[in-house]
């Protein structure tokens, strides 16, 4: 795999609330990679699971599925915008979220919206290595 391009600046501050994403990252790179919106969908489309865990799960691994193809990983990754149906469901996403991403995590941004049908989550991001 790649080296890892990215920091956290030194004095780089969030509050406590935060969920688990840098506030900042400078990135060093010579090689931007970006994914387009990834869902719990397998490859005859077919929408896998139907609670956030199951979804959030498949989804990060379509992410670093995608992600391998252009031979990074999520260790690359700086940049995460996160679609999801329902907030409500924000703490069980952070929380598999935290399991499978390295530090420093991306930053991240996250909103409700409606999605396709079947899907409660949806997630691009971008990576760069050098």
């Amino acid at each position: 795999m790649s080296e890892i391009a990215k920091s956290v600046p030194e004095g780089a501050r969030q509050h406590i609330t935060a969920g688990p994403y840098s506030p900042v990252l400078e990135i060093e790179c010579s090689k931007l990679i970006v994914i387009s919106g990834q869902g719990a969908i397998d490859l005859d489309g077919k929408v896998i699971g139907d609670d956030i865990e199951t979804q959030t799960k498949y989804t990060i691994e379509n992410c670093r599925r995608q992600l391998e193809s252009a031979e990074v990983s999520l260790a690359d990754v700086f940049k995460v915008n996160i679609f999801m149906v329902d907030l409500k469901d924000w703490d069980i996403m952070n929380k598999i979220y935290t399991q499978m991403f390295p530090s420093p995590r991306p930053v991240r941004t996250t909103v409700q919206t409606k999605l396709l049908p079947g899907l409660l989550i949806e997630i691009e991001m971008w990576a760069a290595v050098k």
